[in-house]
C-alpha cells in the first residue's frame, strides 16, 4: 500500500496551501487518515484525523484554520490549510490505518514553508 502527499510549497504568512495524499488501495478501507507534521529538531505531531463516520479532530493549534476531508470518488485526502503561519512550516505527512491493530501506511511527506 502507498500513500503519496503533494501540494506542500512556500507560501507567505496569512496565505494558504491544500494538501493531498492519494492512496494505492480505496481510502474507505482506511477506517482511520490523518496528516502528521513535523519541524525540524522537533517530534512528529498529529495534526488532524478523520475518521470513516466523518469525524475529525485538530491539534489545538490548527483548529479554525485548517480542514481534513476526505473525497472518496478520487480517492484522495485533503487538508486546507488557511491562514498560514511560521509556525505550521513542517514537512506534512499523510497516515492511514484501518484499525487499531493493522499496520500504519505512511506518505513521503511534502514540504510546507511558510515565510515572508
Amino acid at each position: 500500500v502507498q500513500l503519496q502527499a503533494s501540494g506542500g510549497g512556500l507560501v507567505q504568512p496569512g496565505g494558504f496551501l491544500r494538501l493531498s495524499c492519494t492512496a494505492s488501495r480505496n481510502i474507505f478501507t482506511f477506517n482511520y487518515m490523518g496528516w502528521y507534521r513535523q519541524a525540524p529538531g522537533k517530534q512528529r505531531e498529529l495534526v488532524a484525523n478523520i475518521i470513516n463516520d466523518g469525524v475529525t479532530k485538530y491539534v489545538d493549534s490548527v483548529k479554525g484554520r485548517f480542514t481534513i476531508s476526505r473525497d472518496y470518488a478520487k480517492n484522495t485526502l485533503y487538508l486546507q490549510m488557511n491562514s498560514l503561519k511560521p509556525e505550521d512550516t513542517a514537512v506534512y505527512y499523510c497516515h492511514g490505518k484501518s484499525t487499531p491493530l493493522s499496520p500504519d501506511y505512511w506518505g513521503q511527506g511534502t514540504l510546507v514553508t511558510v515565510s515572508s
